[in-house]
């Protein structure tokens, strides 16, 4: 492995606030999403981990500290080898989907935004 001169050398988890952690966790499962960490983190919180079934990189879902933002734009690209019968599927189980398939011109692949329980919003791209 090469070293860089920070020596990060790959992404763990990414963060987004989840007000109801037990829901947050019931959605991202129903997308097919794994719990692989659900542990007690202070005196009142837990620290709960959701991943892609294949993925390596997770998403952490904790509580927002008073006064920070809920429903916020993660930045969170998550792939499909079929966005129609994804976007068919989240829309079918009453996922706050976009209306469409955004479709562009090469390169850009198709895609869409939804939105979780929080309303914190993710992309799916249909991997090329």
């Amino acid at each position: 492995m090469t070293t860089t001169a920070s020596r990060i050398s790959e992404i763990g988890l990414v963060i987004i606030p989840s007000t109801d952690q037990d829901r947050s966790v019931e959605f991202y499962e129903a997308l097919g999403f794994e719990k692989r960490t659900d542990i007690a983190f202070g005196d009142a919180y837990r620290w709960v981990e959701v991943y892609p079934p294949n993925g390596t990189t997770g998403i952490a879902l904790a509580p927002p500290r008073a006064g920070d933002p809920t429903g916020v734009q993660t930045g969170i690209s998550l792939t499909t080898d079929d966005i129609d019968a994804t976007h068919a599927q989240l829309q079918s189980s009453d996922v706050d989907v976009d209306a469409e398939v955004m479709r562009m011109s090469e390169p850009v692949p198709p895609m869409f935004w939804f939105r979780d329980p929080d309303a914190n919003t993710l992309l799916i791209v249909e991997r090329s």
